[in-house]
């Protein structure tokens, strides 16, 4: 069932009522919105600016009318986090319930993680829970953001679904071998803890999110906007590995193949002015905002006898996919999730063109390691 969330669109007119659509869409505005959202701004001289400009639509801001007037002013929707103190929660919320850019509220980061200790709790469920409680009993219309580390099982993370209104996991694989020990990583260097070790894991971990959540609830993906040096004191250029555009692009993409209602990027602030992680995170930001309609439409359930051809390589895990409905056909988002490159058909469509030359009414095209393609098909 939805209840009515209405913002006149970036004018951000009243507060109401939000809603989540039976997928875990977002309504704004009265409309499905997919999120493009960021923890942090990249350094530079207009940051909100040039963030909008990319196309992102949501930021996270620090608790104070000012801020969320501040995003207003440049069309964001925010969100901030309260704690799970309860006199700061009563303060925080009854000084920025009336802010009509906010859209949702967060209590703690990571819940369940702590470092080195892994059998140890951050913050039990039901801490978040009750604050949750708390919070909706001074303000009721806004949903609540929660996000885990990708750690811990899908059974510990469910005991906090009361406590979360969106479910959220950030996993950042793009990572130098041999880096040294810091916060966040385990012994062998990675921040995940699945066997898989490529940026593919993305994936996963949003099943994994979508398990916790169930089918219902908002999923979002948080990607990786920085290099892991850069947390050292000092670091060393030469471990200074960020996130390609391509790579960018295919765990932006793969989360969305996933059922990611929305992702958000972690880390930007960390590095210098126009570095490589806020390149590609502006280029993945355009690309999504030129597709925002079909990214928020509902998942069609065709699907597509694939058939693969000889590369000279095993198949792992192939190519994965979804279809989003057009006004005038179809929109396939397609990802090679192997670390080998594939040649693929998507079988005889039942599409007059595609953005790819069809071979008598067959979709084949060749996919590059973890690359991500996206065709427009027209009836």
């Amino acid at each position: 069932m939805r209840i009515g969330f209405v913002l006149a669109a970036f004018g951000l007119c009243c507060v109401r009522a939000q809603s989540v659509d039976t997928d875990g869409m977002l309504i704004v505005n009265g409309q499905r919105t997919f999120i493009v959202g960021l923890y942090n701004f990249a350094k530079g001289p207009d940051p909100w600016t040039d963030a909008r400009a990319a196309g992102f639509n949501l930021v996270r801001v620090k608790p104070a009318v000012a801020e969320l007037r501040m995003a207003r002013k440049h069309g964001f929707y925010a969100w901030t986090t309260v704690g799970t103190n309860e006199a700061a929660i009563r303060k925080t919320v009854e000084a920025l319930r009336d802010e009509p850019a906010l859209i949702f509220w967060e209590t703690e980061d990571e819940p369940t993680f702590v470092w080195k200790k892994p059998m140890e709790i951050r913050t039990s469920p039901e801490l978040i829970i009750a604050a949750r409680k708390l919070v909706q009993s001074l303000d009721p219309k806004r949903l609540f953001y929660l996000n885990h580390s990708p750690t811990h099982l899908v059974s510990t993370l469910r005991k906090y679904n009361g406590g979360a209104g969106i479910v959220a996991a950030d996993v950042y694989p793009v990572i130098p071998r041999g880096i040294r020990n810091q916060y966040a990583l385990w012994p062998d260097g990675q921040q995940g803890d699945l066997l898989n070790e490529s940026i593919s894991q993305v994936g996963q971990y949003a099943d994994k999110m979508r398990q916790v959540a169930g089918p219902a609830k908002p999923v979002f993906m948080v990607l990786q906007g920085f290099a892991w040096e850069s947390i050292q004191k000092p670091p060393d250029p030469k471990m200074m590995l960020y996130p390609t555009v391509q790579q960018a692009r295919f765990m932006a993409y793969q989360s969305i193949v996933h059922g990611a209602n929305g992702i958000l990027y972690w880390g930007l602030h960390l590095g210098p002015e126009n570095n490589p992680a806020w390149q590609a995170a502006r280029a993945v930001a355009a690309e999504l905002k030129q597709i925002a309609p079909e990214l928020a439409a509902r998942a069609l359930p065709e699907k597509f006898a694939l058939e693969y051809f000889e590369t000279g390589h095993s198949l792992d895990r192939g190519v994965a996919y979804t279809l989003r409905p057009t006004r005038d056909g179809v929109l396939l988002i397609a990802v090679n999730e192997d670390k080998n490159p594939v040649d693929v058909s998507f079988g005889k469509l039942r599409y007059a063109s595609c953005s790819v030359a069809l071979r008598n009414g067959v979709l084949r095209d060749t996919f590059a390691p973890f690359e991500a393609r996206v065709y427009r098909c027209l009836r």
